[in-house]
């Protein structure tokens, strides 16, 4: 009788131990989480939605729908909860709030204000004529054209306005179509542990290819080159030249 209750005891110690190693591991797996999106339980958080591209105001693109909504999964997985904002509607600073502004310039106007004051050597190409040159990226030296459904770039970045670590990160998905925003989100929602080990908390900003989006849609993306220090510097007076012609 005695061996059968040592060995319940030690079942019971051990399956404790177990339960608590598992407990620590997750909730450090969840602290690094909410400390890489600057979410802390508890917290708000923006969801700042662009147009339609020539729709009505109020007019969101299917995939970038389906870009929220895998966002919207990542803040509740880090017990924080989100506010959605129109693009023309946000009128506050940035930092207080971890925000995810999703679309381009073209149709989010805060995310055309986050590249000007933050990433001035991002240039998006919005003119509608000629249409090979539609939504052209520039980064520092570098022109990306976007192949329709064949070979598209989108920029995934993450940007705090300071380095305090109370400071609160933007991240920006700005691509040349809604199906690039949707890849741009997945890529962050798989990836967000490896860029934690790489950036901890600091800005990085990332172009990425986004290949047969026809066939494929938002699934197949290559990371092309991490753009930060090119992307955070002026524009060379070339290009600057070149995007006043």
């Amino acid at each position: 009788m005695r061996n059968i209750v040592l060995g319940l005891v030690a079942t019971g110690i051990s399956a404790s131990l177990g339960w608590l190693a598992r407990t620590y591991l997750w909730r450090r797996k969840l602290r690094r989480k909410q400390a890489f999106f600057g979410l802390p339980d508890h917290s708000e958080s923006m969801l700042v939605v662009n147009r339609a591209a020539g729709g009505p105001e109020l007019s969101v693109k299917r995939y970038d729908v389906f870009a929220l909504l895998e966002l919207s999964a990542l803040i509740k997985d880090c017990h924080a909860r989100a506010q959605v904002v129109a693009h023309d509607a946000t009128q506050q600073g940035f930092g207080e709030r971890t925000e995810f502004c999703v679309g381009g310039p073209y149709s989010n106007r805060r995310t055309a204000a986050h590249l000007s004051s933050m990433l001035p050597g991002v240039w998006v190409n919005t003119d509608t004529e000629p249409v090979a040159e539609r939504g052209t990226f520039r980064i520092g030296g570098e022109h990306y054209r976007m192949e329709r459904g064949r070979s598209e770039y989108v920029l995934l970045a993450r940007l705090t306005a300071d380095e305090q670590e109370d400071s609160r990160p933007v991240f920006l998905f700005c691509g040349q179509r809604a199906v690039d925003n949707q890849a741009a989100t997945r890529y962050l929602a798989r990836h967000h542990e490896r860029l934690h080990r790489k950036y901890g908390t600091g800005s990085f900003v990332l172009l990425l290819k986004v290949v047969n989006s026809q066939a494929y849609g938002p699934d197949v993306v290559e990371l092309v080159a991490d753009v930060t220090r090119a992307a955070r510097a002026p524009l060379p007076e070339t290009a600057s030249a070149d995007t006043a012609a």
